[in-house]
């Protein structure tokens, strides 16, 4: 492992040619399963809060998150982004970063463009350290009230004070703010679609989303139903929006514990030999 393993800030690590602010929790890869954070759209490392640290005291599971290109404390990246961004960033870099960080078996768990990067991953790419899925508000296909809050959030970043609380958590905010905001509101982009991606899925898979969640509906939950083929669980929280583990952290945790903890009892039994 070429990485230092603890939550120090400034901690970087090279993966698909950029440098790449991290930082971990727990045992390392060695001692037990990881899971890897994938942020949603304007997140980075810092914007987990203290929702890695109860990952590790509710699972026993080290964890590791960083910030994409273009996010937090992560190098830039030249704008505006691909429309495919989130293909690029699965099958480019990804695979970079679980090698740089030492993971041996992890669970990626994504929320909103982090879960969808994490099933392109699990869908397109071969890589046996990947044992499941945890997704939080996925989404794999445009949806007219999605873009709408999307276009609502460029209006409260262009005269309100969302721009001040980003500018927190990202080093380059215009980046991280356009990056997200001008991919999905490009007129190319309402025709957006990566749902086959889980028809490739082989690995189990816990969805939880917020039957609140002003960026996506139940559909895109409906969507991993329908065409998965390895066994899938759903957690669908009331008085939740977009954030399950922000809005509803006892019963994400929950829910997220007995599904890594089931895994990991299953794996670890022993084949009984007749």
């Amino acid at each position: 492992m070429g990485v230092t393993w603890s939550n120090d800030a400034g901690l970087t690590l090279q993966a698909g040619g950029k440098t790449l602010e991290y930082a971990a929790w727990g045992p390392k890869p060695s001692e037990a399963p990881t899971l890897v954070l994938l942020h949603e759209g304007l997140g980075s490392v810092a914007l987990w809060r203290d929702f890695p640290q109860a990952l590790v005291d509710a699972t026993g599971f080290g964890v590791l998150a960083y910030s994409r290109a273009g996010y937090g404390g992560s190098a830039p990246v030249d704008l505006p982004r691909p429309l495919d961004y989130m293909t690029r960033e699965a099958t480019e870099a990804f695979g970079d970063v679980l090698d740089s960080a030492g993971i041996e078996q992890a669970v990626l768990l994504g929320h909103s463009d982090g879960a969808t990067i994490a099933t392109i991953y699990a869908g397109s790419v071969s890589d046996m350290r990947i044992r499941s899925l945890i997704l939080m508000a996925p989404h794999f296909f445009t949806e007219p009230m999605g873009l709408a809050a999307i276009k609502a959030a460029g209006k409260a970043y262009a005269t309100g004070d969302l721009k001040a609380k980003l500018s927190k958590y990202h080093a380059n905010v215009d980046v991280a703010f356009s990056g997200w905001h001008d991919a999905w509101t490009d007129p190319g982009f309402e025709a957006w679609n990566v749902a086959d991606a889980i028809d490739h899925l082989r690995i189990p898979v816990l969805a939880i989303q917020g039957r609140e969640d002003a960026y996506g509906t139940l559909a895109q939950i409906e969507e991993i139903e329908t065409r998965i083929y390895s066994p899938v669980e759903t957690a669908i929280l009331d008085s939740c929006g977009h954030a399950p583990h922000l809005d509803q952290p006892h019963a994400t945790l929950e829910a997220i514990s007995e599904f890594c903890l089931r895994l990991d009892r299953i794996e670890r039994e022993t084949v009984q030999m007749a």
